[in-house]
């Protein structure tokens, strides 16, 4: 039986901190191994705040991409608490 990966779009768009970050844990925290969450954001402090909690968090940052006044960070899940 294999695992279907998901795409999860988090629109945190017009959020400060901390709400991207908390955005992000939420769905983190419903999400499977291999599932990729995007994160659209406005803060500019989510890009340093997104980037520390992979690292710590052992998940994958895919990519940051700046669109047109927002950003979408790309968060594959790699480690799950247990």
């Amino acid at each position: 039986m294999s695992t279907v990966e998901q795409h999860k779009v988090v629109d945190s768009r017009g959020s400060f901190c901390p709400g991207p970050i908390t955005d992000l844990f939420k769905a983190y925290r419903s999400a499977q191994l291999g599932d990729i969450i995007e994160l659209l954001a406005t803060d500019p402090a989510a890009k340093a705040d997104v980037t520390a909690w992979a690292q710590k968090s052992g998940n994958e940052l895919l990519d940051i991409i700046d669109e047109q006044g927002y950003m979408r960070i790309l968060v594959k899940v790699t480690k799950k608490r247990s």
